[in-house]
């Protein structure tokens, strides 16, 4: 089976050089040395105990949202045999305890997985964001600011509805990352049960099973990946899988999710869900003819659609503004709320 390619390595990156060339290319970016300045990577290289400290001075106190497992499972946190729940435990816990316990485990093979993940950095650090961020390069209105803390840890494969900037501050982490189209070839789990909300791949990419899996080996030839150390970053596209390793027995990642539109677009995996209920259970003729209207009015891969009309007669389907998202919201309200005759 084919390695992974290295994803490619930008130095010295700032906010022109990251929005008019790296995210144009629509491809990871390894942004080398980006949070190397950063007080909270100057603790990290210091030593668990020192970034342990440092991230501990912010702390509000709220209990956070916290995985724990055996140490059986390797780090890999997932689903149990029988694909109808999972290998760990999810639970809530001082981050400080959470913290002590990663310091006390450091080189203890038997020690628990341990992982606090999508921790918000406003609610749970409140002022860490003001003397270590990324915000020059992100420049979007709304952002979502998140820290990851954990030992061994290993994460499926799976993909973000929102664009992602992650900067590794303590310890070592390998992203690798595949392209959407390559959905097919990551022989994804249950969609309605998953273990934080998105749907993941059933392949270890640490030691995936060509037998069971064979179709991974095409995704593989086509991924990319990130090995990052403190102060290094990379760069997501919207909708890339991404499987994430914590190489080290105490990790800590700040990520930034944010989306290029005004925050009165919905989600497309509303569209989705919307779609099973519409389209998917169609006779396969039906099918193909809406497949082509979706192509002609939303993919818009041949040009602008009904150019032929004046914008002030496009209606909800010309640009999308604040009024009409309103009012395409209240219609699907109003139809969903009917009970199907």
């Amino acid at each position: 089976m084919r390695e992974p390619q290295p994803a490619e390595e930008w130095h010295d990156v700032g906010a022109e050089l990251f929005e008019k060339t790296i995210k144009p290319r629509g491809r990871p970016a390894i942004l080398r040395g980006l949070a190397r300045d950063w007080p909270a990577t100057q603790a990290g290289r210091e030593s668990p105990q020192a970034l342990t400290a440092y991230i501990k001075a912010f702390y509000a106190g709220h209990p956070a949202p916290v995985f724990e497992a055996p140490a059986s499972i390797g780090g890999r946190f997932f689903y149990n045999d029988t694909l109808d729940g999972f290998n760990f435990e999810s639970k809530r816990a001082l981050l400080g305890d959470v913290l002590d316990r990663l310091c006390h485990g450091l080189g203890n093979a038997a020690a628990p997985a341990l992982y606090a993940g999508s921790v918000s950095l406003p609610i749970y650090l409140p002022g860490f964001s003001r003397k270590n961020n990324a915000r020059g390069l992100v420049t979007a209105e709304s952002v979502l600011e998140s820290i990851w803390i954990g030992n061994r840890t290993c994460i499926a494969p799976h993909f973000d509805n929102t664009e992602n900037l992650a900067c590794v501050v303590g310890g070592r982490r390998r992203f690798t990352m595949f392209p959407p189209d390559q959905i097919k070839n990551l022989y994804v789990g249950p969609l309605d049960l998953t273990p934080a909300g998105q749907p993941v791949s059933l392949v270890d990419v640490r030691n995936p099973d060509l037998v069971r899996f064979p179709r991974f080996a095409e995704a593989v030839a086509v991924a990319e990946v990130a090995e990052l150390g403190p102060g290094d970053a990379v760069y997501i596209p919207a909708l890339w899988w991404h499987n994430v390793e914590a190489l080290e027995d105490f990790n800590v990642l700040v990520n930034y999710w944010w989306r290029d539109v005004p925050d009165y677009f919905e989600s497309p995996s509303n569209s989705l869900l919307h779609c099973l209920l519409t389209i998917r259970s169609l006779p396969p003729i039906q099918r193909r003819a809406w497949k082509a209207i979706f192509e002609y009015l939303v993919f818009q891969s041949e040009g602008t659609a009904l150019e032929h009309l004046p914008p002030h007669v496009q209606g909800l389907f010309g640009e999308l503004t604040q009024a009409k998202a309103d009012r395409i919201r209240s219609i699907l309200l109003k139809n969903l709320s009917r009970k199907p005759t």
